[in-house]
């Protein structure tokens, strides 16, 4: 069994007065009257049977009882005003690891961060390319925004956005070469993010098939798929999420309305056990902005 603790309220108005050595003043900073502050401290003293002040000389000092009990008081009050600061930090304020794939952050992420850095504007953000499940392994990562098949079963896993593929490249292209029809594709660079497998299936779905003859370039990533494209040099698959801002700027082009399903979709990963307020927070807000 615990043991019995004195009363909170009159703790408060013996460690006021015990510090201000001042009934008056302990009453200001409490916000209550001055009878209300003698009282307290009468109610602790009975509860404690002991007395906890005496007047020396014509003014207010603390007995030994006092003296000793003070500075525990003084010390759980401070430590519960640096719990609550604490808290109230952490559910507005803090740093947020994110790990998240590259075309995702630079090309959609980064542009509207701002936004919730005006929300939250103690919080602190650290970015990481990658699209690397595991990295949430490492406890100093907070989120892992990627792109894959949703299956991670150690993780709590939220679908961000499905993904629809579409060719995108810089409206100089369109004048060089005839890009009417989706089979005029092969008259161009086509510029891979993987190992030729999306573009595989928007051409299937358009009827057609990778001619042995056409230029094909291998890249790492959509994001640098999209910044070769965005510079003339082939034919890009774009998405609906990451590639909308380029198009509806005329930065790149998409010369046919023609979309296919990708074969992954963008995830929000966090681990399972609860995070805390302020990774909650930008994980709702990333659901808002895909939203909008």
């Amino acid at each position: 069994m615990p043991p019995r603790l004195p009363p909170l309220n009159p703790l408060r108005a013996f460690e006021a007065t015990a510090r201000h050595m001042s009934v008056t003043r302990a009453a200001e900073e409490l916000n209550v009257t001055h009878s209300a502050i003698s009282h307290q401290i009468r109610t602790l003293e009975g509860s404690l049977a002991v007395k906890l002040f005496k007047r020396s000389a014509g003014r207010m000092v603390l007995s030994a009882e006092g003296v000793a009990l003070l500075p525990a008081v003084s010390q759980a009050f401070e430590g519960i005003a640096r719990a609550a600061s604490d808290l109230s930090r952490s559910a507005d304020g803090g740093q947020i690891t994110i790990h998240c794939v590259g075309g995702l952050l630079s090309l959609w992420l980064l542009p509207v961060v701002a936004t919730f850095c005006q929300l939250y504007p103690q919080a602190s953000l650290k970015l990481i390319p990658g699209n690397d499940v595991n990295s949430l392994r490492n406890p100093e990562v907070d989120i892992c925004i990627c792109y894959g098949d949703g299956h991670w079963p150690d993780y709590r896993v939220d679908l961000l956005s499905p993904v629809r593929l579409f060719p995108v490249c810089h409206p100089s292209m369109m004048r060089s070469r005839s890009l009417r029809t989706p089979k005029d594709v092969f008259n161009h660079t086509l510029l891979h993010a993987d190992d030729g497998r999306e573009w595989d299936n928007w051409l299937s779905a358009n009827g057609l098939k990778m001619q042995p003859a056409t230029r094909q370039h291998f890249l790492t990533d959509a994001r640098l798929a999209l910044e070769a494209a965005s510079f003339g040099n082939g034919i890009a698959l774009g998405d609906t999420v990451t590639s909308r801002r380029a198009v509806a700027s005329g930065q790149m082009i998409a010369p046919f309305d023609l979309e296919v399903p990708a074969a992954y979709s963008f995830y929000v990963l966090r681990r399972k056990e609860s995070g805390s307020a302020i990774v909650d927070a930008f994980a709702t807000w990333l659901f808002g902005q895909i939203r909008a």
